[in-house]
């Protein structure tokens, strides 16, 4: 019996050339007839004891899905006497079976100091998942250890590679150790963290290749699949590795420097569980040979199953001859796989012929594949092109290294187990080969190998190393291929395109976008497509989104919701307003083509969140417009409250762009919608009336007219299609059909619309059957009513009551409400028509504007007269219409107003602003004096005053003609009457007149008239008619002629301050000196030449100073700063001529007297009504 030395070992084949004579390599088999090892021998191995194998428990799986066992070593045996010896790999398998870690870390340690590292020991010390704590069960007997077994460890332990034995020596503190020690695992878990996760985003990567474009480059072996970042890295390691190894640190250093983003010193850099690959010279050595395929090796971490190896032998019997039984099993399933084969055949075989006849009917001829391709087909049949046959020799795969098995039991296993799957990607190939050969070429009589002929071709210089030549030199065969070509390669052309033609790309993005298969691709299309121009002018815009309607009409709903939404989504706070812009104009075009929710819930979400948020006006603007779409397409009745919101949200907005877009988009579009729930006149109309009495209501101390102009606007809006419903549910609708007599619509029977969605032929459907229902329906007003007419008899009984109770309440001194109600019921009647208004609006109001003294409350000055009644119902209802018998009325309407008023001595307020609201058209001046004529002649004193104040309103804005032929004889013939009240109430529009006309001979004549008013002896102590004399100065003389005010005002406003002086009635003298301070105040703002300011102005401020020392000292502070500064003016004059204007109350000199001038003037109590009127300009 030969003993065995257990410390004896070899290391496979590095002893194996050591010692020839006494070790075999582990696949021969043992010799026959060895003596067995004696029975005390620990390591001994029964004789009927099966050959010890190591189980590899793998965390991944080989591409058949099963875990892969291989058989680890065989003992190797001696005949005739010499020791059997056994490798290091089986005692290391089974140091590590049974736990015995540290005795595994001694051996290893000992190996590597040796020089001779045991690839099992390495991969299990350096891999951390062998030493994590685990909690639960210990593994039974028969599971396989894995990596990630239980193990009980020393707490400082990290990985076993990475100890430190001379900190675990029996002197010092062990604690503080243990505790460096786990502060130092935590620290390298962190590390391996990251790297994990690094190598994570690599792999993802690199799996984004295509299949498609792998097989490309493989069956054209001329081409070089370009290298992956994986493969880079790993032969970076390999490289760096080499150089180290043999004393290239400079190279080293050099290439370390050149790829400063890899570690070099470690090889979990390079990736996520990739196992690390022989150096390079064992490569080298191993290229020529023959190797498995990669795709049969798996990545695993080193473990042992219990039953691989027995408990206590090393040593074998000559291996047994396998029995019959097992023989016969064999036997089986090798008949079982040839039956598949052939079966496989079979249908191969027939596929090929129908694809032969499938040719021929297209009559194409099929040529042999080109010498790149026969790898891939077989020659051992002359009738197929194609054989069944797996190759001999696998393709070879990156990113896994590790194979445990040798090469022929490698491709004995790829034979018996993927034989299936490799005929189908056979058959694949093959039937993608022959389709691809369209084209014949006439093959060389000669006989050169196809290696010679590939090396001669390389010759050409072609590029299909990078991406572009990878592109380049493969040519789509087909749509799907052209779609995915695009796909590649738009993404790296686009940023080489100048930014002012990018938008030629957008057929070419849309037209992948639409088609690519993959939807990965499609969303970094559609991503390209909205970020294609930083800041897209408005044409670009228009380009965009053409290209998405199209897309959308071309996809259908589910693609547009899936692929277009989000891409609006991510740009709906984008930095550039342009970016918003498009997102919100693209919301409102693609509404048309998304599902209906998202429709009325998503997209409209979007669209109330910019509305909201957004700070740049033309945004907002394109969001109102595309909201008013979305309503225009929306039929979920519950988002009527929402959209209502948004109308009232939209019209409250600061920009009038805005609000312009809400009135001709949003509220026809909303109006439509609610036309077809049936709520426009029971819901929405009836909303916004409550709205404006509760605003009525809550403003009786101060209305808030914007939000009145913003809710009577929207009801402004609202008119055509409440018109539109009266005519579509009239009792004629049935029978209104459009024929070529129908006449057509006159230009001015409807007012402009504000855009094409309020024109009533648009919402009504055609102008020809809009014609035609007017006809119907001027007749059924005219001859026989509104019974059973629902939606008019609301109108009348409903609407109109409600709005003329609402116009009653409204200030009549508010030009602004008077003017936005006036034009409201302008556009109402005009809309309704002509009939309508005098058959059912102006009864209501005539019914309630009796004209009456009894309807006029003198002394509360609250009767209906007095109400902003009276304007809107004559220059909103009264100028519907322009024809002879309208004027008429109108002229008699007015009349009776003022007579009426006159008499009553109730407040004129509603005649003035019905005077101003139509004295601002050119059109009613005529009118106008007609009835103010009529005052003229009135018998009645208090007529002609009302009269005479009248003129004052209607002459801004009167031409100078019509001044100089009717107005100015008006006013002399009332100045030529005995009252002087009259006379009195001719002053301001005298004052007017030389405000606002440049004629000289008209000047003359109210100079002449005004300067009778100040000469003529019986009016020297009309006290009434002297304050309004200086009230009208100093409210023109800033506006008037230079030589007007020279040579007339200044002169007589100094008389009148010096008559003032001699006043004995005080009460009149502070009057006349209040009014004159406020004159003189309005007055210094004017250019005064300097004999004027020393023979009239000075003079006049130093008695009217004089007046105020006795009456008012805060008023005669102010006159002496004012003194003062005049006085320099006309030193400094003397000096040097001073241009411009002199301004008293911006001219003050010192800092002092400025301050204490402002100071005086923030005290007065006195009216600044004066001092208004000098910054208007001359008219």
């Amino acid at each position: 019996m030969a003993s065995v030395n257990p410390f004896d070992v070899s290391d496979s084949d590095e002893e194996a050339e050591r010692r020839p004579n006494e070790t075999v390599d582990t696949e021969r088999s043992p010799s026959e007839g060895a003596p067995g090892p004696p029975p005390g021998n620990a390591f001994s191995l029964p004789a009927d004891a099966e050959p010890p194998t190591l189980l590899l428990s793998s965390n991944r799986t080989s591409p058949s899905g099963e875990g892969m066992s291989v058989s680890a070593a065989a003992t190797s045996t001696m005949a005739g006497g010499v020791e059997t010896r056994v490798s290091v790999d089986v005692i290391a398998a089974q140091l590590l079976r049974d736990q015995y870690i540290l005795t595994a870390l001694e051996f290893h340690t000992e190996l590597l100091e040796a020089g001779r590292e045991l690839p099992r020991l390495r991969d299990y010390f350096s891999n951390p998942g062998n030493f994590e704590r685990q909690s639960g069960t210990p593994p039974a007997k028969d599971q396989v250890l894995g990596p990630g077994g239980p193990l009980n460890r020393a707490g400082s332990i990290s990985t076993l590679d990475s100890l430190d034995f001379a900190r675990y020596s029996d002197d010092g503190n062990r604690e503080s150790d243990e505790r460096v020690a786990v502060l130092e695992f935590e620290l390298r878990k962190a590390k391996e963290t990251i790297q994990a996760l690094r190598a994570n985003l690599t792999q993802a990567a690199e799996s984004e290749v295509a299949s498609q474009e792998r097989k490309n480059f493989k069956s054209s072996p001329e081409i070089q699949e370009p290298i992956r970042p994986l493969e880079k890295r790993a032969l970076n390691f390999l490289v760096n590795e080499y150089l180290l190894k043999n004393e290239y640190k400079l190279s080293s250093i050099t290439f370390s420097d050149e790829n400063d983003d890899q570690d070099f010193e470690l090889w979990d850099d390079v990736g996520l569980n990739i196992p690390k690959p022989p150096d390079l010279l064992q490569l080298y050595r191993n290229g020529g040979s023959t190797l498995s395929s990669p795709t049969d090796k798996v990545d695993a971490s080193v473990g042992v199953a219990f039953g691989d190896l027995p408990g206590n032998c090393v040593s074998r019997e000559p291996q047994k001859k396998p029995d019959l039984s097992q023989q016969s099993e064999v036997v089986q399933e090798l008949e079982y796989q040839l039956n598949l084969l052939n079966s496989e055949k079979q249908s191969l075989a027939e596929q090929i012929k129908k694809l032969q006849s499938e040719i021929q009917i297209l009559k194409k001829s099929v040529s042999f594949p080109p010498p790149a391709t026969l790898e891939l087909c077989s020659s051992s049949s002359s009738s197929k092109p194609c054989s069944t046959n797996p190759p001999s020799v696998p393709s070879l795969d990156n990113g896994q290294y590790l194979d445990i098995r040798g090469v022929s039991e490698a491709g004995n296993d790829l034979v018996s187990t993927s034989t299936q799957n490799t005929s189908q990607s056979q058959q694949q190939t093959c039937n993608k080969t022959t389709s691809q050969q369209r084209a014949q070429f006439d093959q060389p009589n000669r006989k050169l190998s196809p290696a010679f002929q590939q090396a001669l071709l390389s010759f050409c210089r072609m590029c299909s190393e990078s991406r572009l030549g990878a592109e380049v030199s493969r040519i789509a065969d087909s749509e799907e291929s052209v779609m995915l070509m695009l796909g590649r390669c738009l993404p790296h052309i686009v940023p080489n395109v100048l930014l002012a033609k990018r938008e030629e790309l957008i057929p070419l993005i849309l037209c992948t976008a639409c088609l690519h298969p993959e939807p990965k691709e499609r969303d970094q299309l559609l991503h390209i497509l909205f970020n294609l121009i930083k800041r897209p002018d408005d044409e670009q815009r228009q380009m965009i989104l053409t290209g998405c309607v199209a897309f959308a009409r071309h996809v259908g709903p589910t693609r547009v919701e899936a692929e277009l939404l989000p891409q609006c989504w991510e740009q709906i706070n984008h930095k550039y307003p342009e970016r918003r812009l498009l997102v919100a104009e693209a919301c409102g075009a693609l509404a048309p083509y998304l599902p209906k929710e998202i429709r009325s819930s998503l997209v409209l979400s979007m669209l109330q969140q910019m509305l909201t948020e957004d700070k740049a006006d033309m945004v907002r603007e394109a969001v109102v417009k595309s909201l008013g779409i979305i309503m225009g397409y929306i039929d979920d009745s519950d988002k009527y409250a929402q959209g209502f919101e948004l109308m009232l949200l939209s019209l409250g907005d600061p920009s009038e762009r805005v609000v312009n877009a809400v009135h001709q988009v949003f509220i026809p579009a909303f109006a439509a919608w609610t036309t077809e729930l049936g709520t426009l006149h029971t819901a929405l109309i009836p909303s916004l009336l409550a709205r404006i009495e509760k605003l009525l209501t809550q403003g009786e101390h101060g209305l808030d007219e914007h939000k009145l102009h913003v809710f009577l606007s929207a009801l402004q809006s609202l008119i055509p299609p409440l018109f539109a419903v009266v005519l579509q549910n009239a009792p004629f609708t049935s029978r209104a059909k459009p024929h070529e007599d129908i006449p057509a619509i006159e230009v001015t029977r409807f007012p402009r619309p504000a855009s094409p969605l309020q024109d009533m032929a648009i919402i009504i459907g055609n102008r020809e059957l809009l014609s035609s229902l007017l006809l119907l329906y001027d007749h059924q007003l005219e001859h026989e009513g509104t019974t059973g007419w629902e939606s008019l008899l609301w109108v009348v009984n409903q609407l109109l009551p409600q709005l003329i109770e609402i116009v009653g309440r409204i200030n009549v001194t508010s030009s602004t409400c008077v003017h936005e109600f006036s034009r409201f019921f302008w556009r109402f009647c005009r809309t309704f028509g002509k009939i309508f208004t005098n058959t059912k609006v102006k009864p209501q109001f005539q019914e309630i504007l009796r004209l009456s003294e009894e309807n006029v409350d003198a002394s509360a000055g609250n009767g209906i007269l007095t109400k902003a009644t009276v304007p809107i119902y004559a220059t909103g209802v009264l100028t519907c219409y322009n024809q002879e018998e309208d004027r008429k009325l109108l002229v008699g309407f007015l009349e009776d107003v003022m007579t009426t008023l006159s008499l009553s001595h109730a407040p004129l307020d509603s005649l003035k602003a019905s005077f101003v609201e139509l004295g601002a058209n050119p059109v009613y001046h005529e009118l106008l004096l007609t009835v103010l004529w009529y005052g003229v002649v009135h018998t009645s004193a208090l007529v002609r005053c009302t009269a005479a104040r009248m003129f004052e309103l209607v002459l801004r804005g009167m031409s100078e003609a019509l001044v100089d032929r009717r107005a100015a004889p008006a006013l002399i013939t009332l100045c030529s009457g005995p009252e002087l009240s009259v006379r009195i109430a001719t002053i301001p529009a005298f004052g007017t007149i030389m405000e606002t006309v440049t004629q000289k001979e008209l000047l003359e004549r109210v100079k002449m008239q005004l300067a009778s008013f100040l000469e003529d002896p019986q009016y020297q102590d009309q006290h009434s008619l002297h304050m309004e004399i200086i009230r009208t100065f100093g409210r023109v003389g800033p506006n008037a002629e230079p030589r007007f005010r020279d040579d007339f005002v200044l002169p007589h406003l100094h008389k009148l301050a010096l008559a003032n002086n001699s006043q004995s009635v005080e009460s009149k003298r502070i009057d006349i000196a209040i009014h004159l301070f406020e004159a003189y105040s309005a007055l210094s703002c004017c250019f005064i030449s300097e004999e004027v300011m020393v023979n009239h102005f000075l003079p006049g401020l130093r008695c009217l100073h004089a007046d105020m020392e006795q009456l008012s000292p805060e008023h005669e502070v102010i006159l002496g700063s004012m003194i003062k500064e005049c006085e320099i003016k006309v030193e400094n004059r003397g000096i040097s001529d001073a241009q411009g204007s002199i301004s008293i109350a911006s001219s003050l000199v010192g800092e002092d007297a400025k301050t204490k001038f402002l100071s005086k003037m923030g005290q007065l109590t006195t009216s600044g009504a004066m001092l208004a009127n000098v910054f208007q300009r001359k008219k």
